[in-house]
Parts: structure tokens; sequence; C-alpha cells
């Protein structure tokens, strides 16, 4: 079921738990919430006179919300998005809906609500501009109700401007990639985001929830209203109810405060993700006129640096990462089903929490966070003032900042997974004087909204220079990009009672950072970057071969831009207006050779950094990580890539040493091979077709893994953990035959259908044993049948042009997935693929019947 499905099965089901409350509706329908993602016309440029009702638009193409233009282009290596945003395609495009609106509306309160459009944005309502909104990631609304026709069809217009490059420094999409919907409110009704549910007393049998809930009154005379709130537990049982009464000033709005009492209380945690909803009712004499519900947990949040981060009074680390919002081959798109699928393999993967970089995230992912249990650091600005490429928010901060900072607060407050807010990313404004004033205003703005959770920064230079050291003083947690290693132990010298935080870290330095974060109370977690590949920073995680003398180069490069030193040096002169970029990118010919193994650039367009790769297949280092944080008696085996005579292999900065869990080596035979393995258990045997190759301890003085030579002969590789002399756990590699077939596997098997819902289908290359071929690199060809269409191919291959929106693709390293949309149509769906030589595959998904919710017509 998708977000809005749930939110308003949500509303309707509200009103079914309060019946025995004895209110009845007024007449009418009381707040309707109609989807307006369907039926946009759309086209790619600027046609004059596109915002006007009598425009005509046939020729344009019809599309379905969410919609990504930029996704549906090749990265072009000419394109002005440059390496950050993947060498896609962007520019300005429009879209335009028409709808009726009915005369039951006469007399309400019409307001259309954008979840996010990527970027400046300018909306028209039967030509009338309604306003500009420049950032692309936060959410907007404008009244309709005065410019509505009564007669005819109305054109809602929307002009989508992502032309000024580059923009970003990382894949941004364009268009109106989040979901679009029109609310109808009576006069008297909640204002927008105006329920605010707190838990500020908790104990084992009992818990305060404390609801504030905004009326508004948009009609001409003042008015007496009630306010009841019910909560309702997971099982949809009562938990509690509270009714005050309350006078709103005519064209005012009011806030009412309630505290209710829950018994027993069913805590929330990643564990168990316990959640409630709070029924609000507005009644006017005696006729309920408005009815939100609010999804909630409860749970209480304390932190100190002599105990850490308490959960419900229980210590917890976070262990995670940083995500951007595109979901690889469907770019910025923003399914509900791609925003849950994430959040299920990040926890997969062991992951507790992470970090929304560097921006509000849609709502759709928090709900799911809510739902599966994942701590979240809520960011909204990667830059303040001060510009890191030339057109990004930086000229739009000083007018923006307060409203796009608090769109962020209201919409995500009452989200239990919300744990941390941040007011921004790597400021180079912490390096000089008006960064003081600046970070307070924003950790002011935030505390009026809400102060129940603590703020940070991320940051990777000197955190306890003057102008920093002021800022984090305003703070609750310092965020750490990169810096922690070096300097924790002397900032917690200086700075007892300073929490720490690793905002950002590299792939390659997990151990240390668990480490000292198991050892140090203080410091909170690690949150490498990143969880998983995005599209944009192209090839930042990429490793290559190189010559000795190259990969010493690449290795001093980096390592030396690294200090917090240099980016003091570079955040300064980006605080000044300097284009450090353009600085940094000069220099000799060796300098620029050796900038490129480590910023590759194009061919690549995904940067190829993430524990998980675009398709959401894990890589070893994402197994490693897991056994490290979350411990238990596993092993996982993997192989380094040889480095052949003359080369080495450059894996610097967000790379790591590439591996890869195969035991199919042609050309190595009798050769050298390095077997890693990952192991929670006290040592790790290997074997080798049966044949002991040795035994290795694998405790924390070694770092948790080991490696063993082994001179390569196909075969089944075995590596067995052992606890004492006992076998505990084993992971298997075996050389793989020649691929004869493809194996089809899909996601769910009933999925919804209802023109949103999305299914995963993986391809396989195996053989007649059933295992993966990891060196096969076919093409594959798809075919469908049923209601439903492809909405992306791909594979984990961040160099791989070919277009997303295909009925091809190769496999990489023998796998590759295709995602179908569903239509408003039920009945069987099937997805054959196909490779020249290989036996076909096809998987069988059924697109159930469901709810059909109202639509904007």
């Amino acid at each position: 079921m998708t977000y809005l499905a749930r939110l308003l099965t949500s509303l309707s089901l509200g009103l079914l738990f309060v019946t025995s409350n004895r209110l009845e509706a007024a007449s009418g329908v009381l707040r309707q919430v109609l989807t307006a993602d369907a039926g946009w016309k759309f086209t790619l440029g600027d046609p004059s006179g596109a915002d006007a009702s009598a425009f005509s638009d046939s020729t344009w193409r019809t599309v379905d919300l969410p919609h990504d233009w930029s996704i549906e282009g090749k990265p072009e290596k000419d394109n002005p998005t440059a390496g950050g945003g993947g060498f896609f395609p962007a520019g300005v495009g429009w879209y335009r809906k028409s709808f009726g609106a009915p005369s039951a509306w006469k007399g309400k309160r019409v307001v259309v609500e954008f979840d996010g459009v990527y970027r400046d944005s300018t909306v028209y309502l039967n030509g009338h501009k309604l306003g500009t909104h420049p950032y692309g990631y936060t959410g907007f609304t404008y009244d309709l109700t005065d410019g509505l026709a009564w007669q005819g069809k109305n054109v809602l217009a929307v002009r989508v401007d992502n032309s000024a490059q580059p923009n970003s420094r990382w894949y941004s999409g364009s268009g109106i990639y989040r979901h679009v919907r029109v609310l109808v409110l009576n006069p008297i009704h909640v204002a927008n985001f105006g329920v605010f549910i707190t838990t500020p007393q908790i104990s084992e049998t009992s818990a305060t929830v404390a609801i504030k809930t905004k009326v508004a009154n948009d009609s001409a005379a003042p008015s007496e209203v009630a306010v009841r709130t019910t909560l309702f537990d997971r099982d949809g049982h009562e938990a509690g109810k509270k009714e005050s009464s309350i006078t709103v000033p005519a064209g005012k709005d009011f806030e009412m405060a309630q505290d209710i009492s829950v018994v027993h209380p069913a805590l929330w945690s990643p564990a168990s993700p316990n959640m409630y909803r709070a029924v609000s009712q507005i009644s006017q004499r005696g006729k309920i006129v408005d009815e939100v519900t609010t999804p909630f947990g409860i749970r209480s949040l304390e932190w100190s640096a002599a105990k850490g981060f308490l959960l419900n009074g229980k210590s917890i680390k976070f262990t995670g990462g940083s995500v951007h919002h595109d979901h690889g081959p469907l770019g910025a798109a923003s399914f509900d089903r791609a925003e849950e699928r994430k959040v299920e393999l990040l926890k997969a993967a062991g992951n507790n929490a992470v970090r929304t970089s560097h921006n509000q995230p849609s709502a759709a992912f928090l709900d799911a966070c809510d739902r599966l249990g994942l701590l979240v650091l809520d960011e909204p600005f990667d830059t303040w003032k001060a510009h890191k490429v030339k057109f990004d928010y930086g000229t739009d901060f000083n007018e923006w900042w307060k409203s796009d900072l608090s769109a962020l607060i209201l919409r995500d407050r009452n989200h239990p997974s919300v744990v941390i807010w941040g007011i921004g990313n790597e400021i180079p404004e912490l390096e000089v004087e008006q960064g003081r004033e600046m970070g307070k205003q924003l950790a002011n703005q935030v505390r009026s909204l809400d102060k129940t959770r603590p703020l940070t920064l991320a940051f990777p230079g000197t955190t306890t220079k003057p102008v920093a050291k002021d800022v984090f003083s305003q703070l609750d947690i310092t965020g750490y990009n990169y810096s922690i290693l070096p300097t924790y132990e002397a900032d917690h010298q200086m700075l007892p009672q300073r929490l720490m935080l690793t905002t950002e870290s590299f792939p390659n330095k997990v151990f240390p950072l668990w480490a000292i974060s198991q050892d140090n109370p203080y410091v909170l977690g690690d949150l490498v970057w990143t969880s998983m590949d995005y599209l944009g920073e192209s090839g930042i995680g990429a490793w290559s071969y190189g010559t000795p003398e190259q990969e010493k180069m690449a290795t001093a490069i980096m390592g030396g831009m690294m200090t917090t030193e240099t980016v003091d040096k570079m955040f300064v002169g980006m605080a000044n207006g300097v284009d450090m970029t353009a600085a940094i990118s000069g220099g000799d010919p060796a300098m620029k050779e050796a900038m490129a193994a480590v910023f590759p650039g194009y061919p690549w367009h995904a940067s190829a950094c993430g524990d998980l790769d675009l398709t959401g297949f894990r890589k070893p280092q994402s197994y490693y990580r897991d056994i490290l944080w979350n411990g238990g008696d596993r092993v996982y085996a993997t192989v380094r890539f040889p480095e052949p005579e003359g080369k080495k292999i450059i894996a610097t900065g967000w790379a790591v040493y590439p591996t890869l869990p195969s035991w199919n080596w042609a050309g190595q035979e009798g050769k050298e091979m390095q077997v890693e393995v990952y192991s929670g258990a006290e040592k790790v045997r290997l074997y080798l077709n049966d044949k002991l190759i040795g035994e290795k301890p694998t405790g924390r003085e070694q770092e948790f893994k080991t490696v063993f030579s082994v001179p390569y002969t196909p075969g089944v590789l075995k590596a067995v953990g052992v606890r004492g002399d006992r076998s505990v756990a084993e992971s298997i590699i075996t050389t793989a035959k020649k691929a004869i077939a493809l194996k089809v596997t899909a996601d769910r098997q009933v999925i919804d259908a209802d023109g949103q819902d999305l299914s995963y289908l993986v391809v396989e290359a195996v053989d007649a044993d059933g295992h993966l071929e990891q060196t096969a690199t076919n093409g594959v060809q798809f075919a469908l049948s049923g209601p439903v269409v492809i909405q992306a191919v791909g594979n984990g291959d961040g160099q791989d042009g070919a277009s997303y929106h295909s009925m091809s693709r190769k496999l990489y390293q023998g796998r590759a997935i295709v995602v179908v949309r569903t239509s408003t149509k039920s009945g069987r769906i099937t997805v054959k693929a196909s490779v020249s030589g290989l036996t076909d595959g096809s998987a069988t998904v059924e697109a159930k019947p469901t709810e059909q919710h109202s639509e904007l017509r």
C-alpha cells in the first residue's frame, strides 16, 4: 500500500473508530484529499504562453507523477550538470493539468500541495501566477480558492527551470518528482501541519502524550469549536482521548494544548517500531467539520557525554550512513515503494540509522523509517550563503532559508524516527565571522518549532577554531565529516561535555570508527559516506589500475586534500567567494592525471562509494560493516582483485580495495589469490576443495577479519567460523560453470493495482547448478504481459551509460534489474528476460485490486 493510500485509509479509519463518540459529520464531505498525480501534460522546452488556459497542449505527452525528465536522458560528457550531476540533461520543462471545480467546493478552501519540484518552479492557475518556489526539496502550497473557474475546466500549469547549471554537487533530477494533491477544506479546519505531538514523560507503566492542535478559521466571524483528540494503538484500540473547547478569532489561527495519558505504552525503537495514531476532530455546534490523523511514536531521547545517546533509557550507537534522494535507475522519481524498499535494504544490511544528505527527504521515506525502524538525522541544506557550485542554493539562502527550514521541521517533527535535526553540511561560513550569527539564527528557528530533538551540523574542518567552536556551542552534537579520528581525543580534553558524531566517513575507516564509538560514550556512532551508491559525484568511490607512481601520487593528493588544515583553507576561500573547485582542478599535467584517478568523472555517472550498489545489492564492505557493528557468529568470504605485473590498484578516499565473492578467476591459475574473510567468530578456518588452507584468529586485535593467500584453482572455497572448537558459521564461494539460463526473481508476489506500485525483478545468469556466473555481461531483452509498464532498467555499473528507460540492459557481475509499474487495472503480470544462447527466464506477479482514492479530475 502506498504512502498516500495509507494516509487516506488512516483518515477514513479515524472517522470509523470515533463513531461511538456520538458526533455527526457536517453535511457533505469533511476534508477531501484528492490525488493529483495522474494525467499531466508535459513538454521539455519553454513554449511561450504555456501558462494560459487556452494554450493548446495537445502535442505534449501525458505523464503521471512522480516524474523526473533528467533520468529519461542519457549521461553525456558535455551536459552542463557535469560530474556532480552525473552528466545527465537538465533544462526547462512545463507541466499542465486540467480539472473541474464542482459546485460542492463553493464556500470551502481549496489548496494545492506539492511535495517537491526540482527546481525553480513557478505555478499558475488559469494563467494567474500563484508563486515561485526555488528550492527543490521542500514542499509548498498555494491557495486556489479565489482563482477557480466554476464553469468549464481549470488549468494548473507549472514551469520548472533547472537550466542554470551546475546547481548541485550530486544528481538532482528535474521536474515534479514527488506527489501533488489538492485539499478541499471547510472554513474551520486544522491548519497545515497544525498537529504537533510529543511524549515528554514516559515510564514503564504510563506515558504522557502532549498534543498541540492549531485550528484555522478562514471565515468572517469568530467561532467556538471543540477539539477532540483520540489516540489509537497499533491494533486500532483506543488508548486515550480528550476534548477541549476554544474560540478561534475570524481569519486567525489558534493553538490548543492537550495532554493524554497512555497506560503501558508500546515504545518506539528500531528493534520495535511501535506506532500510534492521533485522530484530531474539530466540531462546530455538534457537527464535525474537519478531521486529521497523525501517526506518532512514544519514545524518549536522552543525550550526555557521560552516557551517550539513550533511547528509551537504553544506550544505542548510530550505525549506518548518508543517503541521497535518488533511486538509481529511477532517478529522483519518488515512488512510495522505492522509498520503502530503500529503508528495507538499509535495515537488511544491519543499519539502524540514516542521514538524509543534504536535504529534506520525501514523506514516504520517513513514513517507512517510522514503520520499519530506522533512526534519522534530518538535514535541510548543503549550503548557506557561500556557494559550492555556481548556481546552488546559496543564491536563494538569504530570502528562503527560514521558510525552507520551517517547512522541514513542521512536516517532519511528528516522525518518531527523526531523532536529530541538522542545520547544514560542510558550511564554509564556520570559518568566517558571519557564521556565528547565521548558525545562531538557524538554531533558534529550529528550536522555536521543536525543542525535543538535538541539533547538529556536519563539518570537515577544525571544529575548535573560534567561529566553528562558537557555532557548535549553540548546537547539541558536533558532526565530524572525516576529521574525527585525528582530533577526538584532543577535542574531548578541551571540551569534555561535547557530543561527537561521525556524520561522514570513508568506507575503509569502518573499524577505527567502530572502535572509538565503542570505547567512548561521547562518540555516538558512524554514518558512512555512503550507505548506497547514488547518481552524480561521478566515480568518487571508483578504483582503477595505475602505475606505482600514480598510486603513490593519488594517495598523497587525497591525504593532503582531506586534512583539516586544507579543508579550513578551502572553506575560507569559499566563504569569501573564491571558486575553489576551479582552483583545485588547475595545476600541472601530472597533478591533473593523479586527480583523475581520485575523481575520474566521465564515463562514470554514479558515485560507486556505497555499501550497496545502484540496484540495491550489497557489496562486501556492507557485510563487514554489519558483522563489525552487530556482531554474531557470522562469516563472509570475498576475494581481492589481483594486480597485474607492474600495476597497482588505486583505491583512495571513498574507494575500498576491490573484492568480489567469486571463485572464477580465469587466467590466474596457480597464482596466489588473496581471500578476505570477515568474522564475528573467534577464528576462521579456510578450505579449498575440502582441504584446509589454514586457521587464523579474527578477534578485535585482527579487526574481525583476516586474509589468506591461496593458489587459485577452481572448485569450492569455504570459510568456517569457529568458537572454541565448534563450527558456528560458514561462507561458501563456488566456481560457476558457464551460464545456461536466466533466472528472474520478483521482490514481491502481490502488488497494488493503483498506478503507483512497483515490482523490482532481479535477472541473473546461472549455470546448471543454479550458481550465479558473475563474469556474465550479456545484454538482456525484456518482454511484458499484463497491466504494467517498465519504469526503469539498471545494473550496478556506474559507467554503463545506456538509457535507464529501455527494454534492455547489460548484466553486470551477472545481474541486472527491471522495475515495473502497475496501472490501475488488476491482473497477472509476467516479465520475461531473454538472451541469445541462454534459456529464457520469467517471473509472474499479481496486481491486486486496491481501494481507489479520490482523484483530481
